[in-house]
């Protein structure tokens, strides 16, 4: 009798693929590959765990993917027996279903589980990682562990291949970052490039979105903005918040003596990168939107005393994720205790007005946004679909 984990499905049946996302980003890339597979083959099936948008797209999820969106080490213990539970019930739908292919979205703390047991149950599905953990930055000793239960990971990051060759990780190809699809709604008009360069000139201000980066950097951001308008006159300021967080941002932008004009939602973020002169930031994703829409920045962050306690080991130059695509530290960072509002304000300062600094950081966007494109202009969503096809179609 035939091992039940190694029977495959027979060819008359359409292919199932099991898609496991663990938070809104992983959401919006479920629901582009799922766009995206559809359209290369309408007869594919869905299951597995996803968002709004993946739902919108077909897919019935197995318990909402707000369970598995938890981040912060006392969050994590304080949920840990629901997620213990959803990982096991995760895992059950797999075996019983017997997809044809595993695709697992980013949260590789749940999906690399997920993706490990799955793999002892049946060692020859293929299982595709659809976002590459940072290895290249902490922990790279995962990366060659990943070969025992991944078969391709397929990054967003055009230098993670090489990072994963260097580390002996799995097949890794870059398949273009999701940004690459909103390119239309970060070009401005001539209206908006004429804005960039008029007076007064527009001052993005960009705090985070999470709760302790607001705690951390606001005040010192404030501060950061009145120093720069003492020192070059009048701006105008605007600061694009999350929704789950503008009450404590509009609480803690009172504070300012200059005050920003806070908006809501994507138009309103996306209409004031394509106008705004510069901008000051957290870091993170957002560095990397500013940076495809060609807005020169300053980045600060401040972390927590446990976060400062692993800082040794992370094994990068920059946490800024355009110098790490650039391979050199083209946009300066202000960490810790060098992110002062009198460092911050002079480094604006100095791309506010034409000159070296703001020429040279100018040419470092564009070169960003050169090595994240991919050949011939083509699509993200259905570069990571191919793959995965790929993957259905190999013994």
């Amino acid at each position: 009798m035939n091992d039940p984990a190694q029977t495959k499905r027979s060819s008359s049946v359409a292919p199932l693929i099991f898609l496991l996302a663990g938070e809104t980003s992983g959401d919006h890339l479920g629901a582009g590959l799922m766009q995206a597979l559809h359209h290369a083959r309408p007869q594919i099936r869905f299951s597995g765990v996803g968002g709004p948008l993946m739902q919108a797209t077909g897919l019935q999820s197995l318990y909402p993917i707000s369970d598995l969106a938890v981040m912060g080490i006392m969050p994590v213990i304080a949920r840990l027996p629901l997620l213990l539970r959803r990982l096991d019930e995760t895992i059950a739908a797999i075996i019983a279903q017997r997809p044809d292919c595993l695709v697992i979205i980013d949260s590789p703390d749940f999906t690399h589980r997920v993706a490990k047991k799955v793999r002892k149950h049946f060692p020859d599905l293929p299982i595709i990682d659809y976002v590459s953990p940072s290895v290249w930055a902490w922990r790279p000793g995962r990366a060659r562990k990943m070969r025992a239960y991944i078969d391709h990971v397929l990054a967003v990051l055009p230098f993670e291949p090489d990072a994963h060759r260097r580390l002996s990780g799995p097949d890794c190809t870059y398949v273009g970052h999701p940004l690459i699809e909103k390119l239309n709604v970060m070009t401005p008009s001539l209206a908006e490039q004429a804005r960039r360069s008029s007076a007064p000139p527009l001052v993005l201000v960009l705090p985070g979105s999470r709760r302790s980066e607001i705690d951390r950097l606001m005040a010192d951001f404030g501060a950061a903005i009145d120093q720069l308008a003492q020192m070059h006159g009048p701006i105008e300021v605007r600061l694009p918040a999350v929704a789950h967080l503008a009450d404590k941002i509009k609480k803690a932008a009172e504070l300012w003596r200059i005050k920003p004009e806070i908006v809501l939602g994507e138009e309103a973020k996306w209409a004031a990168f394509r106008s705004a002169r510069i901008a000051l930031a957290a870091s993170g994703t957002v560095t990397l939107e500013l940076a495809m829409a060609n807005v020169p920045m300053v980045v600060a962050y401040k972390y927590s005393q446990l976060e400062g306690l692993l800082r040794p080991f992370v094994k990068v130059s920059s946490i800024v994720l355009p110098n790490l695509v650039l391979g050199r530290n083209a946009i300066p960072e202000f960490l810790q205790d060098e992110c002062t509002p009198h460092s911050l304000a002079n480094a604006l300062a100095e791309l506010l007005t034409e000159g070296a600094k703001r020429r040279a950081q100018t040419q470092a966007l564009i070169d960003v946004r050169s090595l994240m494109a991919l050949p011939d202009q083509q699509n993200p969503s259905m570069q990571a679909a191919a793959l995965v096809l790929q993957a259905l179609t190999q013994d």
